[in-house]
C-alpha cells in the first residue's frame, strides 16, 4: 500500500531524509519511531503530496506521489501534527465543509459524517464550537476529518501528542479499529506508543532508517548478549563470586538488593543460554530463589543500540 524507495530531502544544507526506503502492506500498523527532527514528518508530507522529495519516489496504494498527486490525496486521510482545525466552526459545520471538499454529496455525505461522528466518538460534541473542545475532543475531530471519506490509508502525525492517559488509550483503541479494514502508518516519538500500538517498527534517526521489523526482530539485531536475571536469598559477595564461575557466563551485573535478597544480570554468549547450569547451582546452594528469568532488551535500549550502531558506521564511512 505504501512504498518509498531512497527518499531524500534537503532543506538548504541541511539533508533531512538520506535515502529512505520502507514499504507498508495492506493492514498494517506501521509506527515510524525516532526523535524529534529525526525526518519522520519529512517522510510523512512527502507520502501525503505536501512535499517533493530532492530524489527518489513513494507510491501510494500504487500511486506516484509526484505523477499523480491529486490521486493520491483522494485515498489517504492524514492527520498532521498540527491539527488542521477552523476553531470559529462547529464540529458539524467543520466535518461538513471538510466532507463537501472531498467530493461527498447528498446520502454519501450525511452517512459518512455519521459515521465518523460515531467511529470518533463525536456525538456528544457534535453541536459545540471546536475551539470550546478539550485537546482529546480537538483530536477526535482533526481525526474525523482524515477518516470522512472512508480512504484506504490512513498517516497519522503524532497523534497521541499532548494527550492525557486516558486519552491516548481511546486513541490507540480507535487506530487498532481503523487497522481492521485499512491501512495505518503513525509516526511519534514516544517508545511505548509505537510498542502499544503498531505492527511493525521503522526507526528513523539523523534522516536514515536504522531498523525496520516487529519488535522481537529489531530486539534479536540489537542484542549482543543472552540476559537472565538471578534473584536470590544471600549475600552479595558469595552469590556474585559464585555466579561468575558458572560454564557459560561471561559477565555478573549487580542490580540491587532488597529484603535480604540480592539481584544480578547475567550475561553469556548469544545463543548460549546457561538456565541449567544456574538451576544446578541454585539447588546445591539450597538458595531461596526469588526470580530466575530471561531479560529481553527493552524497547529503549534496542533503540538505543541501534542508532549507536548506525552512528559508528556512518562515521567508519
Amino acid at each position: 500500500m505504501i512504498k518509498a524507495n531512497k527518499l531524500t530531502m534537503h532543506y538548504g544544507p541541511v539533508k533531512a531524509l538520506n535515502e529512505v526506503s520502507f514499504e507498508v502492506k495492506r493492514g498494517e500498523i506501521v509506527g515510524l519511531l525516532g526523535p524529534n527532527g529525526a525526518g519522520k514528518s519529512t517522510a510523512m508530507k512527502i507520502l501525503t503530496t505536501y512535499l517533493y522529495p530532492t530524489s527518489g519516489t513513494a507510491e501510494v496504494n500504487g500511486l506516484d506521489v509526484l505523477a499523480k498527486p491529486l490521486e493520491v490525496r483522494r485515498v489517504i486521510g492524514y492527520l498532521p501534527e498540527i491539527l488542521p482545525l477552523y476553531m470559529d466552526m462547529e464540529v458539524r459545520a467543520y466535518l461538513d465543509f471538510v466532507a463537501r471538499a472531498r467530493g461527498l454529496r447528498g446520502v454519501t455525505l450525511k452517512n459518512r459524517i455519521n459515521a465518523v461522528v460515531d467511529t470518533c466518538g463525536l456525538r456528544p460534541m457534535y453541536r459545540k464550537v471546536i475551539r470550546e473542545l478539550s485537546k482529546g475532543y480537538k483530536q477526535r475531530t482533526a481525526l474525523a476529518q482524515a477518516l470522512v471519506h472512508n480512504p484506504e490509508v490512513i498517516i497519522l502525525d503524532e497523534p497521541t501528542s499532548g494527550l492525557d492517559p486516558h486519552q491516548i488509550l481511546e486513541i490507540r483503541n480507535l487506530i487498532r479499529e481503523l487497522a481492521e479494514d485499512k491501512t495505518v502508518i503513525l509516526s511519534t516519538h514516544i517508545l511505548q506508543e509505537v510498542q502499544a500500538t503498531a505492527d511493525r517498527i521503522v526507526i528513523i534517526n539523523r534522516g536514515r532508517i536504522v531498523g525496520d521489523g516487529t519488535i522481537e526482530e529489531l530486539r534479536n539485531r540489537a542484542k549482543t548478549s543472552e540476559r537472565i536475571v538471578v534473584t536470590v536469598e544471600g549475600q552479595r559477595e558469595e552469590v556474585e563470586r559464585l555466579l561468575s564461575g558458572v560454564e557459560g557466563v561471561k559477565q555478573v551485573v549487580f542490580a540491587g538488593a532488597t529484603n535480604g535478597c540480592v539481584s544480578f544480570t547475567l550475561h553469556s554468549p548469544i545463543g548460549r543460554n546457561p538456565w541449567r547450569e544456574l538451576n544446578d547451582l541454585v539447588r546445591q546452594k539450597n538458595w531461596k530463589i526469588r526470580e530466575l528469568a530471561d531479560k529481553p532488551l527493552s524497547l529503549e535500549e534496542t533503540f538505543l543500540t541501534l542508532t549507536e550502531k548506525a552512528a559508528e558506521k556512518a562515521i567508519n564511512q
